[in-house]
């Protein structure tokens, strides 16, 4: 008796193992949605990278775009929380960014500080592009990776919120 029901709770806890990793196939509308917002998106971040790759050869500073990801952020938002949670943030340092390219210091020298800003940016705008492209060739996430991606955005907005309180310096050179 024992062997049975222990045969049927095992029974029971695979299916609903299957069940929560199955992956769910996205609609074909949903997904072309998905593609083209992260085409916009990739296609200005790959411009930003353009320009902020000029600035470092000739320290003129340039203002970068963001209309792309307002305007396509909501797509991303239902389809990648996760991803937009780190574009929102990324999106979010632009100002920081610019501000940070138009100092000057002795013979159009830019200030240690200034160029760790600039290059943080970068490199996390090189990691969305990546997150991104991702994103958009991959299958909807099953309700066990939901629940985990849940979680993720929160500490996802915990580093966000450390970077603003003023430990980005200290976040940086752990990177």
């Amino acid at each position: 008796m024992g062997l049975v029901i222990g045969g049927l709770a095992a029974l029971v806890g695979a299916i609903a193992a299957y069940a929560l990793a199955r992956r769910p196939s996205r609609d074909p509308e949903r997904q072309a949605a998905l593609e083209r917002a992260v085409a916009a998106i990739d296609r200005e971040l790959a411009a930003n990278l353009e320009l902020t790759a000029i600035f470092g050869q000739t320290r003129q500073a340039f203002v970068l775009e963001n209309g792309q990801f307002q305007g396509n952020g909501d797509v991303l938002e239902h389809e990648v929380p996760v991803a937009h949670v780190t574009a929102a943030d990324l999106y979010r340092r632009i100002p920081e960014a610019e501000a940070a390219m138009e100092k000057r210091g002795p013979a159009n020298s830019l200030p240690a500080e200034d160029r760790r800003i600039v290059e943080l940016w970068e490199g996390d705008a090189r990691a969305l592009q990546l997150t991104l492209r991702a994103a958009a060739t991959g299958r909807p996430r099953s309700a066990l990776e939901r629940l985990i991606a849940r979680l993720a955005v929160r500490s996802v907005s915990h580093r966000a919120t450390a970077r603003r309180s003023g430990t980005a310096r200290a976040w940086y050179d752990r990177r």
